[in-house]
């Protein structure tokens, strides 16, 4: 049944037209609207059909496929339309009027050429409930009135049209689509309804909700215009006020105080949520006394707040890397690796347009190598403010996090008053000594509110005690120092990226003085060149015997000590040159405080050269062990660790294990004492490295054979007589290195460990890897040494001048009767090594 004023598309029941497909409007049966169109396919299809009152069909395409085609129109309804008018406007479009003809359901769309046709037919709209239909219509009427009070873009005839065509429901629902607030989508959903009713019940309750929306804008508008007009009129009666006061001369200076407070705030970029607190500050402080504390407190909290530069970034310029290498080279010589790391970070921040997350990078190495310096270099080379937080010692939370404004003198954390000083939100910000910070106790945690500081998914929304504000820290470039590793909690290494600075070997040393000491020193002490000259032979002595540790403070002091002799000579009058030497060096710095090595590298009984790590970089470590007369007991001295205890005890395990490998009787372990002693006692020592030197001492002393001394030894043991891998291998190896030592004795599996070295220092030091205690025992101890022969087995010279003979028996020095040795029943001899005479294997 088709209803009265609907026309048929023509006379037959299908019929195929080019297709026209709007985004934006629809057009309905009856009506007409204009368009602008500037899709390809529209504008090839208006330009191909130039004829007048071309009749197409339109419809509102839903979705799109991959290529940007309409698809899904199969089955939709659209409209049949004639083309009344075009014309073309600037930009490659054209303006149509439409005038729409009829409903048509589209049943296939096929494309011909670049032009789309649709086949259709025609619809018939449902049988209408006229008594439902009436009550409908006279709603939708007062709808259409209400919402022509509320929304201006409302036309004002509306609710007239609607009246106008009460006699015909469906076209009524269409007037109101067509020239109502709806969007595209409510349009076609308009005329996809061919149920009269359903049509007219969906578009009320579209101007039922076009009303609701429009209801709150009215009251959100209203309000607006309230608080305008509030704060217009609170102007208008401040400005009065401050007239009269000023015309009586009765300006009260804390009104004062507060306007030049709110200027500042208004002035300011702050953040809302900033804003809005410092407003409600205000207004607290308006209302108290300048006398009380409370103002004073309040007061100061604002101007922290107004001082800092929130959003406010440096003049940064784009990260050039190859200007960053180059100054990091112009400051600093060596450090291959570290600089290697740094520009590989600055590139992911420069990639990143400034905002890189992952780990902070943390250097890590002994005093004076050049850690705070690096991070300097790289804040002067990228062009952003430096400041430097010294956290050594800080054992208060509040330090990081800042007070509570309730404490007396409360102050925010390091932090903030970093970022106040510098000024700018994006500086690169070097936390020194991360490692030194104390533990927690009653005060809290400092390295635990350190975590959210340096976590680049938290500290975007940083909350400061003191503020109670969230700051941005994610634009901060932070770098971390530290001279031991294992004194920063887990939880913070994790969020580290750890760069190692070994330290300086000799030739390093020298080169770093010609190119950076040097110059900047004589500069210091107002002398030149040509009062003090050095060679390299005097720089290397002066490194090798006065300035042996892994940093650079000790040697530039001794320079310095130097040119603060030639200048008071010359203050004093003498003129001329003095050249360097060996002879001059000792003359003003005294003897060489480190004695030269060969005298230790000659072979001795019980003493090894063993390599140990701390946080002032590698040191040599000489393990002594004497033998004497007793009862079987082993005494052990210098203020040695759990772990390093344990050591000792799996080394003497492992030598009795190997006794008849080394010549040993049972009676040498239960007759005999051992005292194992490591120098340096006032120092504590602790870790498993010195387990292989340990063994060779032990094995020594209690052999009689000699150990090289020009081999230095590091390593873990275990009871099978495994060298385990250790860890510090390069600075252990610099360290002998500088200590004149040319072999060093490695674990194998530290073998990977040689790259990270200097190539000169690979190129000088040779390198024995072992696998097993055996290897080591081979390679280090020296053959015996035999004085004459009885029953054709060797003697073996004893440490007190004696003689040893190699069944068990001892000879004195002075040439008195051999002692007898009783061996041990076999339940006491050992039996735990795969060479024990007796027991299981």
């Amino acid at each position: 049944m088709t209803v009265p004023g609907a026309s048929s598309p023509t006379d037959s029941a299908r019929l195929e037209r080019p297709l026209l497909v709007l985004r934006s409007t629809a057009v309905f049966p009856r009506g007409t609207v204009a368009v602008q169109m500037g899709a390809p396919e529209n504008v090839a299809l208006l330009t191909a059909r130039p004829e007048p009152d071309l009749e197409v069909i339109v419809a509102v395409a839903p979705v799109r496929d991959a290529a940007g085609e309409p698809a899904g129109l199969e089955g939709r309804i659209g409209v049949l339309a004639r083309v009344v008018s075009r014309a073309a406007v600037p930009g490659d479009t054209l303006q149509i009027t439409l005038e729409g003809l009829a409903r048509v359901r589209i049943t296939t769309v096929a494309r011909r050429g670049a032009l789309t046709f649709a086949s259709a037919e025609s619809v018939s709209e449902s049988a209408a409930d006229v008594p439902g239909l009436r009550m409908l219509l006279v709603q939708l009427a007062d709808a259409a009135d209400r919402l022509v009070e509320t929304n201006e873009t409302t036309p004002p005839e509306l609710s007239a049209l609607v009246r106008l065509n009460a006699a015909n429901p469906g076209y009524a629902a269409d007037v109101v689509a067509a020239r109502g607030p709806f969007r595209a989508a409510d349009k076609d959903e308009v005329l996809q309804r061919l149920d009269v009713s359903d049509r007219v019940t969906y578009v009320l309750a579209r101007l039922e909700k076009e009303l609701t929306r429009s209801a709150v804008l009215e009251d959100v508008r209203t309000q607006t215009d309230a608080n305008i007009e509030r704060h217009h009129r609170e102007f208008y009666l401040r400005q009065q006020l401050r007239a009269i006061q000023a015309e009586l001369g009765e300006g009260d200076p804390q009104d004062g105080e507060v306007g030049e407070l709110l200027r500042q705030i208004e002035e300011a970029p702050l953040p809302p949520t900033v804003a809005a607190e410092a407003r409600r500050e205000v207004a607290r402080l308006r209302g108290l006394s300048s006398a009380s504390s409370e103002y004073q407190v309040l007061r100061n909290y604002l101007e922290w707040v107004l001082a800092l530069p929130w959003g406010r970034s440096g003049d940064v310029t784009d990260i050039a890397l190859d200007r960053v290498e180059a100054a990091l080279d112009d400051r600093h010589w060596g450090l291959r690796e570290a600089k290697d790391r740094i520009l590989e970070h600055l590139a992911v921040h420069k990639l990143r347009g400034g905002h890189a997350p992952g780990p902070i990078l943390c250097f890590v190495g002994p005093p004076g190598t050049g850690k705070t310096s690096l991070g300097e270099a790289i804040a002067a080379a990228i062009g952003r403010k430096f400041y430097r937080i010294s956290v050594g010692g800080v054992r208060d939370e509040a330090e990081i996090r800042g007070h509570r404004r309730t404490y007396v003198g409360s102050l925010p954390g390091l932090l903030v008053q970093a970022l106040r000083r510098v000024g700018v939100s994006d500086p690169v910000f070097l936390i020194d000594e991360i490692d030194k910070m104390a533990a927690g106790g009653p005060v809290g945690d400092p390295a635990a509110a350190m975590l959210e500081v340096l976590d680049p998914s938290q500290n975007a929304s940083f909350v400061d005690h003191f503020l109670n504000l969230p700051v941005d820290l994610s634009s901060v470039l932070f770098i971390a120092t530290a001279n031991n590793l294992f004194d920063i909690p887990v939880a913070l290494r994790d969020r580290l990226e750890v760069i190692r600075i070994a330290g300086y070997t000799i030739e390093e040393k020298v080169e770093i003085a010609w190119r950076y000491l040097l110059p900047r020193l004589l500069d210091e002490h107002g002398i030149s060149d040509l009062d003090l000259q050095f060679t390299d032979e005097a720089l290397g002595f002066l490194a090798s015997g006065y300035s042996r540790e892994a940093g650079l403070r000790n040697f530039e002091r001794n320079l310095a000590a130097l040119m603060r002799k030639r200048a008071r000579r010359k203050a004093d009058g003498e003129l001329g040159a003095w050249v360097v030497d060996q002879a001059r060096i000792e003359e003003v710095l005294g003897p060489p405080r480190y004695a030269d090595e060969a005298a230790e590298q000659r072979p001795e009984i019980g003493a090894v050269t063993g390599l140990a790590w701390t946080a002032a970089g590698g040191e040599l470590m000489t393990i002594e062990v004497l033998q004497m007369d007793g009862r079987g007991r082993l005494t052990v001295t210098g203020q040695l660790g759990d772990v390093m205890r344990e050591s000792v005890d799996a080394a003497c395990s492992y030598v009795r294990s190997r006794a008849r490998t080394l010549r040993l009787r049972d009676p040498e372990f239960v007759s005999t004492d051992l005292h194992i002693h490591f120098p340096a006692a006032s120092v504590p020592k602790d870790g498993p490295s010195a387990g292989v030197a340990v063994t060779l001492a032990i094995a020594s002393a209690m052999s009689r054979r000699k150990v090289r001394r020009d081999v230095a030894v590091t390593g873990e043991i275990s009871l099978r007589g495994k060298v385990r891998e250790v860890g510090g291998v390069k600075e252990k190896v610099l360290a002998a290195y500088r200590s004149g030592l040319r072999e060093v004795m490695l674990p194998a599996a530290n073998e990977k460990d040689l790259r990270e070295l200097p190539d000169e220092v690979r190129a000088q030091v040779r390198f024995t890897f072992v696998h097993t205690l055996d290897e080591a025992i081979e390679r280090v101890l020296l053959p015996a040494q035999p004085l004459g022969f009885a029953d054709d087995l060797p003697l073996f010279e004893g440490g007190d001048g004696g003689r040893q003979m190699a069944d068990g028996g001892w000879r004195p020095a002075d040439g008195g009767p051999r002692v007898e040795e009783r061996p041990l029943p076999p339940a006491a001899r050992p039996a735990d090594g795969p060479d024990a005479a007796d027991g299981p294997r």
